[in-house]
Parts: C-alpha cells; sequence; structure tokens
C-alpha cells in the first residue's frame, strides 16, 4: 500500500493543545466519561507505558494555571474534557473547572499506575460509578483509541473507536510504507501538493508563530527565547538566521510548556516536533530569496523527514526526537530553502544527527525549550555547513553511508541500545518526585 503526501500530512501533522502525554491521559479519561455524561466517577485509575508516564509527570497542563501531574490531567478529562476534539480535548477547561478538579482530587480516589514493561504507547482508563463501569485504552498513537467499554461490554456505534481504529490501521501501515522510501522519494513527493496542502501547511506556521509571539511577549516557561530575544537586542549575540531560528523555535516551546492555552500544530504525535519542523525553516525563509510555495514545500518536506525517522525511533524514546527527528526535518528543508540539493540534505541531515544523537529525553518539562533552542540552532548550522561542503564521513561513529542509513542507526540506537537508559531516566525522575511529595 502507498500514500500520498496528503494522506501522511493528514495522519501524521494536526493541532494539539498542550503536551501530548497528560493530552492522551485526559483523552482516554474524557472518552471513557462520555459513555455516561451525566454523572460524575466515584474513582478513577489509569494505567500507562513508562514514557506517557515520564513525559507526563513535570509539565504543566494548559489553561490550568501551572498545575501539573498525571492524576490531575486525568481528572480534567473525566470531569470537563470533550473527547470529540481529539488532541484538544483539554480546549473546554477553564478556571472553575480547574477548581472543580482540585476538588474532585481531595475527595476522590484517583490512582495512576506505570505499567513498567510495556513498550508503545499506552494508556488505560477506568472509571468506576455508582452501578458502571467504563474504560477506555489507547494505544500506537496519542489519539489512537481502540475500545470503548462499559462493564466490559464494547459501546455501540461509538465514533470515537470506530474512526480511531481505522486511524491506528493507517498509521501502523504509514509507518512500514515511509520505512521503504530513500530521501529521493520523499524530496519528489513535495510536487504532489495542492492548493488544500499549502493551506494546510501555512495554517502549521500560524499555529506555531501564536505560541512563538505569545513566549517573546510574555517570556512564559523559563524564558529562553525571551533571554536570547535580549541578548540580541543588547549586541551581545548576532541576531543572524542561526539566532533569529533559535529565538521563535524556544519562545514558543516556552509558551507551550508553560501551559499556555494556545494550540501547536505538531508533527509525529508532538507539540514540540512539530515546532521544530516548522519554526527553523520559517525563520531562515526572512533571510533568503525565497516565495511562499517554496517555503510551504519546505515545511511540508520537514513533515515528511520527521515521520520518517519517528518510523525508526518509535513515537517515544530515550533519544529527544525533537533533535533527531523533527531537527533532520527541519534541516533538509533549511536546505531545500536555501535551494540545495538532495545530496546536500543528505549531507545535513547526517551533520546534524553527528551533533545532537546523544541528546536524551527526560520527560516534557520547561527545560525542554532549551532542547529546541539547540535543535533549531544546528539544524540551520548543518544545512549551512553542508550547502558549503562541510560533510560528516561515513566511517564516523554511527553514521552510514547514506542519509537513510544514518536514521535507520538513530532507530536502532533508540530502540535497542537506549532501553536501560530509559528506565534509568524515569528511575531518577520518579526518585525525585517521591522525595518532593514526601518532603
Amino acid at each position: 500500500m502507498s500514500y500520498s503526501v496528503k494522506e501522511i500530512l493528514h495522519l501524521e501533522v494536526s493541532p494539539a493543545l498542550g503536551c501530548t502525554e497528560p493530552v492522551a491521559i485526559a483523552l482516554a479519561t474524557a472518552a471513557a466519561a462520555s459513555v455516561i455524561p451525566n454523572e460524575r466517577p466515584e474513582k478513577i485509575e489509569v494505567w500507562v507505558d513508562p514514557n506517557i508516564y515520564k513525559n507526563g509527570l513535570a509539565v504543566i497542563i494548559p489553561g490550568t494555571g501551572g498545575l501539573n501531574g498525571l492524576d490531575t490531567a486525568a481528572v480534567l478529562g473525566a470531569l470537563h474534557g470533550d473527547s470529540s476534539l481529539g488532541l484538544e480535548v483539554l480546549e473546554p477547561i477553564d478556571e472553575s473547572g480547574v477548581k472543580d478538579a482540585c476538588k474532585y482530587k481531595e475527595t476522590h480516589q484517583v490512582l495512576v499506575n506505570l505499567l513498567e514493561n510495556h513498550h508503545g504507547i499506552y494508556v488505560r482508563a477506568l472509571l468506576t460509578y455508582k452501578k458502571h463501569t467504563t474504560e477506555a485504552v489507547i494505544e500506537t498513537v496519542h489519539d489512537n483509541i481502540t475500545c470503548l467499554t462499559m462493564d466490559g461490554k464494547p459501546v455501540a456505534d461509538s465514533s470515537l473507536v470506530k474512526t480511531e481504529q481505522a486511524h491506528q490501521a493507517d498509521v501502523s501501515k504509514l509507518e512500514d510504507y515511509i520505512k521503504q522510501l530513500s530521501l529521493d522519494d520523499l524530496v519528489e513527493m513535495i510536487s504532489d501538493l495542492d492548493d488544500d496542502d499549502f493551506l494546510f501547511l501555512k495554517e502549521g506556521i500560524t499555529y506555531n508563530m501564536r505560541l512563538a509571539d505569545y513566549g517573546l511577549k510574555h517570556g512564559s516557561g523559563l524564558g529562553v527565547g525571551l533571554t536570547l530575544e535580549r541578548l540580541a537586542r543588547l549586541k551581545i549575540l548576532t541576531r543572524d538566521m542561526i539566532l533569529s531560528a533559535r529565538i521563535i523555535t524556544s519562545a514558543a516551546s516556552d509558551a507551550r510548556m508553560g501551559g499556555i492555552k494556545l494550540p501547536a500544530m505538531s508533527s509525529g504525535g508532538s507539540g514540540n516536533h512539530g515546532l521544530t519542523a516548522i519554526l527553523p525553516i520559517y525563520a531562515v525563509s526572512d533571510f533568503v530569496d525565497c516565495d511562499e510555495k517554496t517555503l510551504l514545500e519546505a515545511i511540508a518536506l520537514s513533515h515528511l523527514i520527521t515521520a520518517y525517522v519517528k518510523a525508526q525511533t518509535g513515537r517515544l524514546s530515550a533519544v529527544c526526537g525533537c533533535s533527531v527527528a523533527a531537527g533532520a526535518g527541519a534541516t533538509a528543508g533549511v536546505t531545500y530553502l536555501m535551494g540545495g540539493t538532495t545530496a546536500q540534505m543528505a549531507g545535513a541531515i547526517t551533520n546534524l544527527t553527528e551533533d545532537l544523537a546523544g541528546i536524551i529525553c527526560d520527560g516534557a518539562k520547561s527545560g525542554c525549550a532549551l532542547k529546541l533552542a539547540t535543535a533549531a540552532g544546528t539544524a540551520v548550522q548543518a544545512a549551512l555547513f553542508a550547502i558549503h561542503g562541510v560533510n560528516v564521513h561515513s566511517t564516523d561513529g554511527i553514521i552510514g553511508t547514506s542519509p537513510e542509513q544514518t536514521m535507520q542507526n538513530i532507530g536502532t540506537l533508540s530502540t535497542q541500545g537506549m532501553i536501560d537508559t530509559d528506565r534509568t531516566i524515569l528511575k531518577i525522575m520518579l526518585e525525585k518526585h517521591f522525595i518532593a511529595a514526601n518532603s
């Protein structure tokens, strides 16, 4: 089975409100609650895989005024989420809803269980009512509801499950398909973009620049973007295309990780991936002579390469996907924007991989803005190096003889080489969390 560029973009790129790991938990509890819409559960239980747990442990939930926690996400979804909105499930949340959720946690059991040996995205939500139980399961991708039951029996005619099961099948087949493609194939696909695709890609810029503008105005989260902007104004740093990419990408992450209630256009199931895949290219467009069509084609290529790398590494892993997946997409897109050849795009991907392959993912949090600043700047630098003839050799480390092999090696590193690393990261985070909770 083959896929068009439109189908790949439809499956891999979508708006997401907040970090997609706690959002997935909220979506699962909201879906389970939708079965009995006029009654509140007496108890909420959630089971999640290690990477959902890791990424959702400390990140701020949008629209909550700074609250975090997997249990908070579960309650917000169950009481006030709208499962029909998918990854924007928390859009209806307001101040009164947040207060209601906090009161619920004080008087009801909300249990979050870690499935230590489970691999791949998995969320199971079980809601207990006075006379019934409802259950929802999410697998493979963050918005893929594979099961919705009441008292152990499938809910009849559930549009949530029917649609998402089809989505799961498409995503699984897509990953198998895209793994077989070459960089040349991915570049060739962008010639098939139509007017609707261009409008969708332009919408992604609008979504993500709205976050960047907010971060720069308010200094949200860690304030990385705003600090870089100030350093440029003071002429301590030079505002070149590398710094501009770092500023807007990190500022958007500042806002998103700071819990600002604005959606990001995600890529490969991650809002931060979407920021990295889009914004460095948009920043560079101010420095080069290019038209809007070329800019949007470059962003489309970035999404395709991000999807390719994510198919190799898995949706979540011990390696920072913003660096090695969306970063690879961004550097190829920047090279395309500058008029580079496919061979130069291959060199840019190789350069970036050699530079950023060791960056770990230690969960979603405000500090992600630092990693996005690094990824964005390195994406531009790697492209510039490749265009000017600087290319890492295939004899170096994990670099392959082709860009495809290099990206496949990143997948091997993520799925085989860093399993113990991922466990150690989570162990450290859990120990910190336990100490903080008992201090």
